[in-house]
């Protein structure tokens, strides 16, 4: 892996970016997009600050969509896979169904969305991240949160940021 390897991490902005997203993600090397995009211009920001990785969500039409519902990828030293929902991603994962991501080469980070709850868990090496809801679009969710995770010579550190809940997110 790579050292000073930054990572944005971000899922279900439900057709609103918040503006402390670029300068919580300036820096960082790449940004990954766990799905619930809802708005294309969403990536167009976020490719002006890194290049992007994102995935469909369940809300996500047209355009977006189109994206694939699972991806593997690798920055630096880290490899990746993202997908919206865990579950699925998960077992997946499990069968060796996802494209570009050899069974010898299990991935460092897998990153998930769909449920707003920000988490974070290590097992057997990888680190499995759900940065939680960028939008709150729920009276229900918890406050909104991007995570930033950061290549160290322990391994991936994972840390989570909180936004401001927003009022113009799409419930769908």
């Amino acid at each position: 892996m790579t050292d000073f390897l930054r990572i944005g991490v971000i899922s279900d902005t439900h057709g609103y970016l918040d503006p402390l997203v670029a300068s919580v993600f300036a820096g960082v090397n790449h940004i990954i997009h766990a799905g619930d995009i809802m708005d294309p211009a969403t990536l167009e920001t976020l490719e002006a600050i890194a290049p992007v990785t994102a995935v469909a969500g369940n809300l996500d039409t047209g355009k977006l969509g189109r994206l694939p519902r699972e991806v593997a990828g690798k920055v630096g030293g880290v490899r990746f896979v993202v997908g919206h929902k865990r579950k699925r991603l998960l077992k997946r994962l499990s069968l060796g169904k996802i494209d570009g991501l050899p069974p010898e080469a299990p991935p460092n980070l897998v990153v998930f969305g769909h449920d707003h709850l920000p988490a974070v868990e290590w097992i057997d090496g990888t680190v499995l991240l759900n940065p939680g809801t960028a939008s709150s679009p729920h009276e229900e969710d918890d406050d909104p949160t991007v995570a930033v995770v950061t290549v160290e010579e322990s391994g991936l550190s994972v840390r989570f940021v909180p936004l401001k809940r927003s009022t113009e997110a799409f419930s769908g």
